[in-house]
């Protein structure tokens, strides 16, 4: 194999453009080609082209121009800036200089989807807590799961003066180039709960693929073998790819075979006063399974309600085990089995790695991903399967 078989994709992309700049078939004023354009030259995704255009950007070769494309820049630094926000490549600067010119604002930014279950509340707890232990104070802007509005909160953040970001993404799919320019730049930032595939940053989440493969187990050993996992996540997220990863290797274990038909994801309940047409609604109607595993701790209430308006009792009728605690935020109150994901000290101990990564004034000791151990909770709306009659 030749050594350029060896070179990293971004590089060749980068090569490419370098060539067409240096034999003078791209000049200073020229737009280079598109991201569509390197993607299908390349057969690379556009996370990689991105990636390649940053560090070029970086270097000031390039500079982009919103609404008109991408351009051959030179190398004079007094024009415009380029629409990435680098000055130069974080590798070339020592951990100090990546952290002067930032002034101390005693300010953390934090960019989630939405606030609307107590994960979020208690994850979102977990982080103002810690940053008030050491003198921080946090702004919360939502990005409501949009990938424009979660570009334009990370601007906003940075622009009010924010020393580091904690930031929910939307989805590894839809890449957020705000987010590939703060770790070329040596922007300080940590991921919450899904990283970016293919990116390595500074990320911690819960274990999914352990927690689906708990509930299988709790499952299992109370005699189910109709076991249908579920996610109304309108995306294949990374966080719902692991856990699917766990149920189906978990029921490997068990010698099962995979039902495909158990495998209910990428819907939307928008309301229970219709149940009755909902795909879901005939499911579980039908009794094609005897347990539930939901993804998140609404769906679970849900399909509760559904199972209830089909004529079903929980426990009895049907188990349901849900990601989060979905009935109360304190834990001895709840009334669902559950995954526990320890949120409050997910967001803790990223406020504390991001603190970390400011105070050696970026990312230069090396990048951690922090994988913390779920816990199966039982409680009331678990049971053995209905006895066949």
């Amino acid at each position: 194999m030749s050594s350029t078989d060896r070179t990293p994709l971004y590089q060749k992309i980068q090569d490419y453009i370098r060539d067409l700049i240096d034999s003078n078939e791209l000049k200073e004023g020229d737009r280079i080609p598109t991201e569509k354009e390197l993607m299908d030259r390349f057969n690379v995704s556009k996370i990689t082209v991105v990636n390649a255009l940053s560090g070029l950007a970086a270097e000031k070769l390039i500079s982009r121009v919103p609404g008109r494309g991408t351009f051959v820049s030179g190398r004079q630094p007094e024009e415009a800036a380029p629409d990435f926000p680098l000055q130069q490549p974080a590798a070339a600067l020592s951990a100090p200089e990546r952290g002067a010119g930032r002034r101390r604002s005693g300010l953390i930014g934090l960019v989630m989807p939405s606030i609307d279950d107590y994960f979020a509340i208690r994850l979102i707890d977990g982080v103002r807590m810690a940053l008030e232990d050491k003198g921080y104070r946090s702004v919360i802007l939502l990005s409501g799961g949009q990938v424009d509005k979660e570009k334009e909160a990370i601007k906003t953040l940075k622009e009010i003066g924010a020393e580091g970001l904690l930031i929910f993404p939307v989805d590894e799919e839809q890449y957020n180039e705000e987010i590939l320019a703060m770790k070329f730049s040596g922007f300080p930032f940590v991921l919450i709960d899904r990283y970016l595939p293919g990116v390595e940053t500074n990320y911690i989440a819960s274990d999914g693929r352990m927690g689906t493969s708990l509930a299988v187990d709790h499952l299992w050993e109370l005699g189910h073998r109709e076991i249908a996992i579920c996610s109304d996540s309108p995306m294949q997220t990374v966080t719902v790819q692991e856990r699917l990863e766990g149920y189906m290797n978990e029921l490997k274990n068990k010698g099962a075979l995979i039902n495909p038909a158990h495998m209910i994801t990428g819907f939307r309940v928008e309301s229970l006063k219709k149940a009755e047409t909902h795909p879901l609604f005939r499911y579980i109607r039908n009794r094609m399974a005897t347990a539930y595993i939901t993804l998140n701790g609404r769906l679970a209430v849900q399909i509760y309600q559904m199972a209830l308006q089909a004529g079903l009792r929980v426990p009895e009728d049907l188990s349901i085990v849900s990601f989060d605690d979905p009935t109360s935020i304190v834990e001895e109150f709840s009334m669902f089995t559950h995954i526990r994901q320890f949120e409050f000290d997910m967001g803790s101990r990223a406020a504390e790695k991001l603190l970390e990564v400011i105070r050696k004034g970026g990312a230069g000791g090396g990048y951690t991903k922090t994988l913390l151990e779920p816990e199966l909770v039982v409680r009331q709306t678990t049971s053995g399967p209905p006895l066949q009659g």
